[in-house]
């Protein structure tokens, strides 16, 4: 009996502590939103470039120039990719007036329809919009202070990311040792593996993941061209630019094109047009983007990937949900390489006979080979 009962004490002491410790990281993470996510982005983004650092240094480049070269190429991108976006922005601004009265006729039209189904005089439709007019007026100062506080703070993040980036790069051999130092010597081999797949598995995940956006701006720039939507470019590379945030992204940017179809004064021709190349893309991303581009990089199931986007929004917003899919990757890589978290590994990871799309695009592609 007392032996029972010490090992009954014991377990719970032990699940005590783990709630414990599983409600103070959920609080770090909350609290230290503001620090974390760029120190956190940042080691991503090491991991992605850190393979054309060390491929550089193998050339014969020093470790700062190396580190330095992929970090400026990938700002570089992200500048070509702004330019083109305010470049596209800026031709959709010139069709403004004529939008403009396209989505007059489109409201005069709707307030006619109120008139007649509910009785609403469009004279008290007016006063209403009025008031509320008022009342965003005077709110108006708080948006702008609200507005220009959110750009200084993406402004000082960025900064900040690139030079965590950087650091991150330029110190990976130093802080590969500390850690492997921090665990003992049984565990050294293990946490060097543990440390190449995150690596690895962060870095490939991150590439499938920019190649998926580039198709996507071609399927989107091509579909939306072809229903005669203004501004197809700029849609497109929002739709791609959305899938960051898996499963939300793309149904998101799609409405943002329908509204602006509306906006063009589109028939309803344009809308089904626009949920047509929306349905027809998320059928080739599904089935044959996602297997032949990401593959089974991150390999987490479905149940798991929703729920992490939801505790990533609920934590860090919108950069919690871009950036909890690689996040959780590297915990179910943790939990595979260490025998006290394998279980939970196995929770988080796909079934063992997988179906659906992999199994589909892999059938389809041993047909390919047959022929």
């Amino acid at each position: 009996m007392p032996g029972g009962t010490n090992g009954s004490a014991a377990t719970t002491t032990r699940t005590a502590n783990i709630i414990l410790i599983i409600t103070l990281s959920i609080a770090s993470l909350y609290f230290a939103a503001s620090f974390l996510i760029p120190v956190v982005l940042a080691g991503l983004l090491a991991m992605l470039l850190n393979g054309a650092s060390e491929w550089l240094e193998k050339l014969g480049l020093g470790r700062a120039l190396s580190a330095f070269i992929p970090v400026l190429a990938f700002i570089g991108a992200i500048t070509v990719i702004g330019l083109v976006l305010s470049w596209q922005i800026n031709r959709l601004t010139a069709d403004f007036a004529g939008m403009k009265e396209q989505v007059g006729a489109k409201l005069e039209a709707l307030r006619a329809w109120v008139s007649d189904t509910f009785g609403i005089a469009v004279h008290e439709q007016e006063k209403l919009v009025k008031e509320q007019g008022k009342e965003a007026s005077n709110q108006a100062g708080t948006w702008l202070f609200t507005i220009v506080n959110t750009l200084a703070d993406v402004a000082v993040n960025t900064v900040l990311v690139v030079v965590y980036t950087y650091l991150l790069i330029f110190y990976r051999s130093h802080l590969k040792k500390a850690i492997i130092h921090m665990v003992p010597e049984s565990k050294k081999r293990d946490t060097n593996r543990i440390i190449h797949k995150s690596i690895a598995v962060s870095g490939h995940y991150l590439i499938g993941l920019f190649a998926m956006v580039a198709c996507l701006w071609v399927m989107y720039g091509i579909g939306f061209t072809i229903i005669g939507l203004q501004g197809a470019i700029l849609f497109a590379m929002i739709c791609g630019l959305l899938e960051i945030v898996p499963f939300l992204g793309n149904f998101v940017g799609s409405v943002i094109a329908l509204i602006a179809a509306l906006a063009q004064g589109g028939d309803a021709g344009m809308v089904l047009g626009v949920v047509a190349v929306y349905v027809i893309v998320q059928f080739l991303q599904t089935y044959i983007l996602e297997p032949l581009v990401v593959g089974q990089r991150v390999n987490i199931n479905p149940l798991f990937t929703i729920m992490g986007l939801v505790a990533g929004e609920l934590l860090w917003g919108i950069a919690g949900m871009a950036l909890a899919i690689p996040v959780v990757g590297i915990i179910k890589i943790i939990c595979d390489n260490v025998p006290e978290l394998k279980p939970y590994g196995i929770l988080i990871g796909p079934a063992d006979s997988p179906k659906g799309k992999t199994h589909h695009f892999q059938a389809l592609k041993r047909k390919f080979e047959r022929k």
